[in-house]
């Protein structure tokens, strides 16, 4: 079993789902962050709980080498979609995303499976296949 296997088992036996990892540098330091979502939202209480499971979990099997910080959040809003769960999440959203070979577009995503994804780009529906695509994230029109 993986190591995002076993936190996803924890994660969901606090009632969230799992949604990504991201190891990050910020001012010299490691984060491992743990991010999660609820239907309803996720509350600060939640993320805490989690961590507090996570924390002695991840003291017996480190995600990174040396000290790090352990971070538990929602992805929010304007999130990264890297795989295809994340994409069959985000029907109906508008994303942003950059295809191999530089050109970058925005669109609504009608439909998503394990393979790619399909998005109404201008009027027009293009399908994609994920290794087609990279930088994809959602964006929110704020009015």
């Amino acid at each position: 079993m993986t190591l995002d296997a076993k936190i996803a088992k924890i994660v969901e036996a606090n009632g969230a789902e799992f949604y990504d990892t991201e190891i990050v540098k910020d001012s010299g330091n490691s984060i491992f962050r743990v991010y999660i979502t609820k239907d309803g939202g996720v509350t600060l209480n939640l993320c805490a709980d989690i961590s507090n499971e996570l924390s002695p979990f991840l003291d017996i099997h480190p995600p990174i080498d040396g000290t790090y910080f352990l971070e538990v959040s929602s992805p929010g809003i304007e999130r990264k979609l890297k795989k295809p769960r994340h994409f069959i999440s985000a029907i109906g959203e508008n994303i942003k995303f950059k295809i191999c070979g530089g050109k970058k577009e925005k669109g609504r995503v009608i439909s998503a499976d394990e393979n790619g994804f399909t998005v109404k780009i201008k009027g027009e529906t293009q399908y994609f296949g994920y290794s087609d695509v990279s930088k994809v994230r959602t964006y929110y029109e704020w009015n």
